[in-house]
């Protein structure tokens, strides 16, 4: 049985940096920092668990590729433990009869989570530490961490899997489809790529967090996998018997100063065809979520708030319900995923085609990070704003898209790509050439 043990620390601010020092010796590490620090305060509701949430070390691990919520289940009954780990986007073809054949830069199983020696609860200046080891090996873990001297950060040379025209020509395909009634809407996602990397993840990651401060930020190392995740969207989050779920749809760029930043901001709370795809994905998330719905539990709480983060105005919506005890979390998440404001409106047809139109497996983008309680409880991100990395095959990925509707501009689109994306390349010193 876990011990828990409470410490109180001087500067909370480091744990982050001191535990991705300490993810150089070990293969297994999830760090979950929510940036409340530097965050701006004004947030959706409970959008915010824990400073920061971190599962340190492996006991055991769980990695699939076929029956993944079933191994899942089976795998939390059998340790009713802490799960730290991910969903693959791909877990798609198991909820439907579909497929994924587009081309794998980064190889990654469909479902992967680990048992951590440590894991790690911060609220304020106190750490709750919960593991099988002694209070005094908790402090000498807690004393040996030490935060590394920093990087440079070389250059990547980035690759786009399709060109600009064939994007926009795509767009133009999307919308006929939207016209012929097919879909309402479709999440649609181009990936840059770059090979023969040999990359620091540690000190990728410490920039793009301190570049972009979001509330879903994680840090994934699973073996020779790495995951850098600036993530400002939760999925879903279940505490008892109460299920949150919290998509984003609508994007602007932050403004060069304040009244440029409050026009954007106020454009984005104005705009007909923002608010037309977020009011489309809340009706879908309250479709999923009625799935394992006690009966007329389904609510939306805030429907279309416009929150600003570091680099961007963000359309968020709040959708909760209550579920049975008797329903397990592994069914939740199967009910539910691919999240819908990564996929769109009817949900399976768009997936048919995002299949079709879209020329990489997602696999971890656009799938989602996070944790499980011994008692089933759970919270995850969605994989977005993401760098992923294979240190095996040298591969680096990093996805980005948004959501077409009949009133999509696909040199709109494209620019709110560049948006969402410009972080990233801003950390690995990259300039797009966007002739």
């Amino acid at each position: 049985m876990r011990q828990s043990y409470t410490f109180h620390i001087n500067k909370p601010n480091d744990l982050s940096k001191l535990l991705l020092s300490k993810s150089k010796e070990v293969d297994y590490i999830s760090i979950l920092d929510s940036n409340t620090q530097i965050i701006h305060p004004e947030l959706p509701t409970n959008y915010i668990n824990y400073d920061l949430i971190s599962g340190v070390d492996a006991l055991d691990v769980l990695e699939v590729n076929m029956d993944a919520f079933n191994s899942l289940r089976a795998f939390h009954l059998q340790h009713k433990d802490w799960l730290f780990g991910y969903l693959s986007y791909d877990l798609k073809n198991e909820v439907e009869q579909l497929n994924s054949k587009n081309h794998d830069g980064i190889c990654a199983a469909s479902l992967s989570f680990f048992i951590p020696k440590y894991v790690l609860l911060l609220k304020g200046n106190k750490l709750v530490i919960h593991t099988y080891e002694t209070k005094e090996k908790c402090k000498q873990f807690l004393v040996k961490l030490e935060i590394n001297s920093e990087e440079q950060i070389s250059a990547v040379i980035f690759q786009q899997r399709e060109s600009k025209d064939v994007y926009l020509q795509k767009i133009a395909q999307i919308k006929r489809h939207i016209q012929r009634g097919d879909i309402y809407e479709m999440n649609y996602c181009q990936e840059f790529f770059a090979k023969e990397i040999n990359l620091n993840p540690i000190v990728v990651f410490q920039e793009l967090n301190k570049n972009t401060t979001t509330p879903f930020s994680s840090f994934l190392k699973l073996d020779y996998l790495s995951v850098m995740c600036a993530s400002p969207e939760r999925f879903i989050r279940k505490l008892g018997n109460q299920l949150i779920s919290q998509p984003i749809k609508g994007t602007r760029k932050r403004g060069e100063n304040i009244e440029q930043d409050i026009i954007l901001s106020k454009e984005l709370i104005t705009s007909e065809k923002d608010i037309s795809e977020n009011v489309m994905i809340t009706d879908l998330v309250r479709n999923d979520l009625s799935i394992t719905a006690t009966k007329g539990s389904v609510k939306v709480k805030e429907l279309c708030g416009v929150y600003t983060f570091e680099k961007a105005h963000q359309m968020i919506t709040t959708i909760t319900s209550e579920v049975d005890e008797k329903v397990h979390f592994s069914t939740i998440l199967k009910s539910v995923f691919p999240m819908g404001s990564m996929t769109g409106a009817p949900k399976l047809k768009a997936m048919e085609l995002i299949e079709e139109f879209e020329s990489f497996k997602r696999g971890m983008f656009s799938g989602a990070i996070g944790y499980i309680t011994p008692k089933g409880d759970f919270d995850f991100n969605v994989v977005i704003r993401t760098i992923l990395y294979n240190a095996s095959a040298k591969y680096l990925s990093v996805g980005v898209g948004g959501a077409i509707t009949i009133k999509s501009d696909a040199e709109e689109e494209y620019e709110e790509c560049l948006v969402k994306v410009k972080p990233i390349f801003e950390v690995l010193n990259f300039q797009l050439d966007e002739k």
